[in-house]
């Protein structure tokens, strides 16, 4: 049996995504925009509602192509709003699509968003030593600048504490904690 992170909880799927993405470097453009949508989903809820609801993000929302996004119709969107299946707000639905436009413009900016967040840790993750939970901060400068520059271009629901758990689950940040066995899994020194 594996030690592990506590905030997993006893949920399966939890402690499969935990287990298995949490924390480990992403470099593909489409997974850093569908964290990001799910990071901004997950404003005032839990992490554990977002990811039981993400197999019906990744429907609704097109597997996470930021083009698709970015010209969903209003229609689309109303219809994400009836869907049980997902978080039914407004503002982080349409949000979404506004999130799309701001990612292209990105991209073709700096040739792919995986370069241009990548920039803000120095192409290297930050790796924190936690020894408990609350040792790993909600938000800090590097997230704070981010969550600054992103909504100057254009994004909305990437506040510091919510680019902080974005950063994390792309793995710009290790907080895994030194007790979790899979600290060593995914190579933090």
């Amino acid at each position: 049996m594996s030690t592990r992170c506590s905030w997993p909880g006893d949920d399966p799927l939890m402690i499969a995504y935990h287990d298995n993405e949490w924390g480990i470097p992403v470099n593909d453009d489409q997974t850093h925009f569908e964290l990001l949508v799910l990071e901004g989903a997950q404003a005032g809820l839990s992490w554990k509602t977002v990811l039981h609801k993400r197999d019906n993000y990744r429907k609704r929302f097109k597997q996470f192509d930021p083009k698709k996004v970015a010209a969903m119709t209003d229609h689309e969107l109303e219809a994400c709003l009836k869907d049980e299946g997902l978080i039914r707000n407004r503002l982080k639905v349409y949000g979404a699509r506004q999130n799309a436009i701001a990612f292209l413009a990105i991209q073709n900016e700096f040739g792919c968003f995986d370069d241009y967040v990548w920039a803000f840790v120095d192409k290297q993750p930050i790796i924190n030593n936690p020894k408990k939970l609350g040792d790993i901060p909600a938000s800090t400068d590097i997230s704070k600048r981010l969550s600054k520059d992103l909504k100057k271009r254009g994004m909305t629901f990437v506040g510091p504490t919510i680019i902080y758990a974005y950063m994390q689950a792309a793995g710009l940040v290790k907080d895994h904690l030194v007790a979790c066995d899979f600290r060593a899994i995914i190579k933090i020194e």
